[in-house]
């Protein structure tokens, strides 16, 4: 009997990424301290893309260590701007800052996955999306959150792109899971060579 799939993740927009492409699996978030994880990365100077997998790692071997007989995907996104890291926003406050920051320039996501088995990492990967963001001006932004609410909290970059954030946009280079946090094209393929679903 092939192993089932779990999902290291409570993310809604993951879940949905992965039943739409048509696979059976569970949720179960990992039980991880992410901040206490980024913490030593951060003094340490780590690239946001070390940031990424190493978070997307300690996901998917904590969920592993507990269902060691499936096949466990961690993921995990930084966001970056030149050689800042950001996190998600605190407050509306902080929202409006990132946004102000971003505004008119060009950031990178960096998402991470890995696959755990038996309590081992069996495979790794980060995808790029570069995003330039039209200049913002201050009553927009504030007319923006105003809309959009506490979503906004919900995302590293303080938009989600799949809604009105889209409009904060001139370009995009990447691929849409890769923006959603779970490069699926990725992670299919590996899944498909792991015998974890049909070839």
């Amino acid at each position: 009997m092939v192993p089932k799939l779990i999902l290291a993740s409570s993310s809604p927009f993951r879940r949905m990424l992965m039943q739409n492409a048509g696979l059976a699996f569970d949720a179960h978030a990992a039980q991880i301290d992410e901040r206490a994880v980024e913490a030593p990365l951060e003094r340490e100077g780590a690239t946001p893309d070390t940031v990424a997998l190493v978070l997307a790692k300690a996901k998917a071997k904590e969920v592993s260590d507990r269902f060691p007989a499936c096949f466990v995907i961690g993921s995990d996104q930084t966001m970056s701007l030149g050689p800042q890291t950001f996190h998600k926003p605190k407050d509306m406050a902080d929202a409006a800052n990132h946004l102000r920051a971003l505004s008119g320039k060009t950031h990178r996501l960096n998402s991470a996955i890995a696959i755990a088995y038996g309590g081992d990492i069996v495979w790794e990967h980060v995808s790029h999306a570069d995003l330039t963001m039209r200049p913002l001006t201050t009553d927009f932004i504030a007319r923006h959150l105003n809309r959009v609410g506490e979503r906004a909290l919900g995302s590293v970059g303080a938009y989600q792109l799949e809604g009105e954030g889209l409009q904060l946009f001139s370009k995009i280079d990447g691929d849409y899971f890769t923006i959603l946090g779970l490069p699926m094209l990725p992670l299919l393929e590996k899944l498909r060579e792991l015998g974890a679903i049909d070839a």
